[in-house]
């Protein structure tokens, strides 16, 4: 899929989409939106497949399987992501559970980061380990050697998030794809906080490699979806029968329009979210009703070393702790105009989050102690606002303390 040549910024906004012509003699320059859900073929083929359906050699039969506007975002999200395939479904959940399901089978063994995202750590045991038979081992992989020691005979996955949610801890993704290759697994991982602008997993040794595109790469707080890339021809294979005819999960094509609408700016605003960022999290870090700062960009992370080895940027996500409790975080978030509190990320508003109550709520008070999640942590997407106005409004919030 991917005969990608030239610069990211240049992919980014033109990669994929040359070519995709509504009709002779017209070249849009944006892609348009293809609404038809079935399309008219030329006679009847007694050798045609539906897994050999062929959408750059105009081969279109049923939306499902594949859509013009589709197969553009997925060429773009190959060629940004360095992989020769890649595949957009309706969520970045979706996008997760078909690569995961690709992979392995009953009786295989998963093992994880113990700090996923909740959704997938409740996938994994909900739906792998209680439904499908397949054994999963949770590790702290900011330690490799604590990831190489869970490895059996049986593990055809490991499965990595870099940096988490919210606590913004890294695993080492090269020495953990060296890992992974010994024992014959794959590697996947979860690259959402970052974006492919900051971090290339595949190019790290990864073999698998998804994002929630509602988060940075759609980029506007508009549009649902996730996204794979791999460089694997099997699990390729494997993936886009799952995608067309076994889960039969994909990104409809006006929010694969929106997406390949956000991508073009991708590169420009990543830039702007992590500069920001920065920004915010030394302020935060300088002010004395602030306990601790988590960011990967700053001195003071502990992995601050391996995020500068394998990440050309920090993104734009960071929590901070407030030297206080349940009440003062509220009074705190209360206060603030610039930032919404609201879930999600990676869109050009700032927003903040409170995981123990929020996107961690499901999670037991013993549960959440262990991740280190607490009364006081608060997550926060900085968004491409103006730095002054970012950090005049926190200024609030704290005195409010």
């Amino acid at each position: 899929m991917n005969d990608a040549g030239g610069k990211f910024e240049t992919l980014a906004v033109t990669h994929g989409e040359r070519g995709q012509r509504p009709a002779e003699g017209v070249e849009d320059v944006a892609v348009p939106v293809h609404l038809s859900s079935t399309y008219a073929v030329p006679d009847i083929d007694p050798d045609a497949s539906l897994e050999t359906l062929d959408p750059d050699a105009g081969e279109f039969l049923y939306s499902r399987l594949s859509n013009p506007t589709r197969n553009a975002l997925e060429h773009r999200l190959a060629a940004l992501c360095g992989g020769e395939h890649a595949f957009a479904f309706a969520s970045g959940t979706a996008a997760i559970v078909t690569a995961i399901s690709a992979a392995v089978e009953p009786g295989d063994h998963v093992v994880a980061f113990d700090d996923l995202y909740g959704g997938t750590k409740s996938m994994l045991s909900r739906f792998f380990e209680d439904r499908l038979g397949v054994a999963v081992t949770l590790v702290d992989a900011r330690d490799t050697e604590e990831v190489a020691a869970a490895m059996r005979p049986e593990t055809a996955l490991i499965w990595m998030e870099s940096p988490t949610n919210p606590l913004l801890r890294l695993c080492d993704i090269e020495a953990v794809a060296a890992v992974a290759d010994e024992h014959g697994a794959l590697l996947g991982v979860d690259n959402t906080f970052v974006g492919p602008y900051f971090q290339r997993p595949l190019e790290l040794g990864a073999d698998v490699v998804v994002h929630s595109t509602t988060k940075y790469l759609n980029g506007h707080s508009d549009s649902i979806g996730g996204a794979l890339a791999t460089n694997d021809e099997a699990f390729a294979e494997e993936v886009t029968f799952l995608q067309r005819v076994g889960m039969g999960n994909m990104l409809a094509p006006f929010d694969a329009y929106l997406t390949l609408r956000g991508l073009k700016t991708l590169p420009l605003r990543m830039e702007k979210h992590a500069s920001n960022a920065r920004a915010v999290a030394e302020f935060l870090s300088d002010h004395s009703a602030v306990s601790a700062v988590h960011y990967p960009g700053l001195d003071s992370h502990p992995q601050h070393g391996l995020a500068a080895r394998q990440m050309s940027g920090y993104g734009g996500v960071l929590s901070a702790e407030l030297a206080t409790g349940l009440d003062g975080a509220a009074r705190f978030v209360a206060e603030l105009d610039h930032f919404p509190l609201a879930v999600s990320l990676g869109g050009v508003e700032s927003l903040i989050e409170h995981p123990a109550t929020m996107t961690h709520s499901p999670l037991s008070q013993s549960e959440r102690d262990f991740l280190g999640i607490t009364d006081s942590l608060l997550r926060i997407s900085v968004g491409v606002e103006h730095e002054s106005d970012l950090l005049s409004d926190l200024a609030t919030g704290l005195d409010a303390l």
